[in-house]
């Protein structure tokens, strides 16, 4: 048979079958690889339904055909690799529903949300301060409660009407507060959500009367926003006393530092002792001797790498349902995995040491502690000092992802600032972790630079 004749028959075979062509001609690597490429284009244009990438996965079809009739002279596969490349991102872009330019349509939303985070909440001056609410019902209901309140201290606000509508105007009525010092309302949801935020100055009598609308991000979160639900409105004044204290935020956020860098301090160093007998058993060099010796490395292995494949926030979720929250599941969390990656990355450490010691040591006589004794561990304390600091490094970030789940540590006040929609409270803890990290990344990266 003729060269071409059977390039014509290889290109009928990938005709039918993808890669059944380059089988024909043996070119078995080649033809498992385009099968392999064909088949998940065509799957993946069928499984989301976008039929406008059919173009893309018949192109590669083609291509598969005309390689199987040239090859071996032609043996570039960029060209079907590119094309299924572009067909995935092209159905991925679609399939999450990329729009970017929903970031720029809700204006209003993301004015409510990055104007009080350009103002972080971390330090205020020191004041003297004079507080007092209001209860509101929104929406209203056929006999809504009265909006009135006075306190022990003198101190009378009102609401006119009872109750508001969205979108309607209210009258806030105040009497007994400073003369000539502004006061600002703050509108609390049920749930304690912050929404509204109107300054206005108090009268030399000590009343003061402010006007405002009831707009709808008061009621974004109610799950039934026909429900008629007891709101807050909360007038805050205050007194410059002069100097600077931190604000009750930045009190939290300290706490929360402090917890965050304390469960990543603690779980890296248990973590880093705990990993370092399951790396040596996970080491192919010294577990290669005989076959028990074998199947102890493969089930270490195994064990490694099914923990490390679970992500810490997975395991804090399931920590927190045992032990309940706080800092102590986080801290379970990040120990597990941390033994799992630095197992991993130990155990590759020791794989890569010289041999030359260990097979002179062996050669005395030696048992294998004694072999790990004098051969391996001169060899890989620098290293797995190195590896413990970079990993307590992620575990500062971890820690403060865990804390969404209940894990403690600034995360979790994080969680709820996001979710009262405090969000100078949400600025004030990205600086401040933000800070933390890389003053963290700074200092061991130096640590590892003298290790070395």
């Amino acid at each position: 048979m003729t060269l071409k004749n059977k390039s014509i028959i290889a290109a009928l075979l990938s005709l039918i079958i993808p890669g059944a062509g380059q089988l024909y001609k043996k070119a078995y690597k080649r033809a498992g690889a385009l099968f392999l490429l064909t088949a998940s284009a065509f799957v993946t244009v069928l499984w989301y339904q976008h039929k406008e990438w059919w173009f893309a996965a018949i192109l590669i079809w083609l291509w598969v055909v005309l390689d199987a009739y040239q090859f071996p002279k032609n043996s570039i596969t960029v060209l079907p690799i590119l094309l299924w490349l572009v067909m995935a991102y092209g159905i991925g872009w679609q399939v999450t529903e990329m729009d970017p330019t929903a970031i720029f349509r809700n204006q209003e939303r993301a004015s409510i949300i990055l104007k009080p985070m350009l103002r972080p909440d971390f330090t205020r001056p020191r004041t003297e301060s004079l507080t007092s609410y209001v209860d509101i019902q929104v929406p209203c209901s056929p006999t809504p409660p009265l909006a009135e309140r006075t306190n022990g201290n003198g101190i009378k606000m009102s609401v006119s009407p009872n109750c508001a509508n969205l979108n309607e105007y209210v009258t806030l009525n105040v009497t007994g507060f400073w003369p000539e010092y502004p006061a600002t309302m703050e509108w609390h949801s049920p749930i304690g959500a912050k929404s509204i935020h109107e300054e206005f100055q108090i009268n030399p009598d000590g009343n003061g009367t402010l006007l405002f609308q009831v707009k709808p991000i008061v009621n974004i979160a109610a799950p039934d926003q026909t429900l008629p639900q007891m709101h807050r409105i909360v007038v805050i004044q205050s007194k410059p006393l002069g100097g600077i204290d931190i604000s009750e935020t930045g009190g939290h956020i300290l706490r929360g530092i402090y917890e965050t860098l304390s469960v990543a301090l603690l779980a890296t160093l248990i973590g880093a002792i705990l990993a370092i007998p399951f790396s040596f058993l996970a080491a192919r060099n010294l577990m290669s001797s005989n076959p028990i010796m074998r199947i102890i490395y493969v089930l270490t292995r195994t064990v490694l790498n099914i923990v490390r494949s679970v992500e810490s926030l997975i395991m804090a979720i399931i920590f927190v349902v045992i032990v309940g929250l706080g800092t102590f599941p986080g801290m379970l969390a990040i120990t597990l995995h941390t033994i799992a990656a630095l197992g991993k990355l130990y155990s590759e450490v020791i794989e890569g040491i010289d041999s030359g010691p260990i097979e002179a040591i062996r050669a005395t006589g030696a048992n294998w502690l004694q072999v790990v004794r004098y051969g391996v561990i001169p060899q890989i304390i620098p290293s797995f000092m190195a590896l413990t600091i970079y990993r307590w490094d992620i575990n500062v970030r971890s820690s403060t992802i865990i804390g969404f789940v209940g894990g403690g540590g600034i995360g979790f006040y994080l969680y709820q600032w996001i979710l009262l929609q405090d969000y100078r409270s949400v600025s004030a803890s990205f600086i401040s972790i933000a800070i933390v990290v890389m003053l963290l990344d700074f200092f061991s990266a130096r640590l590892r630079e003298q290790i070395r």
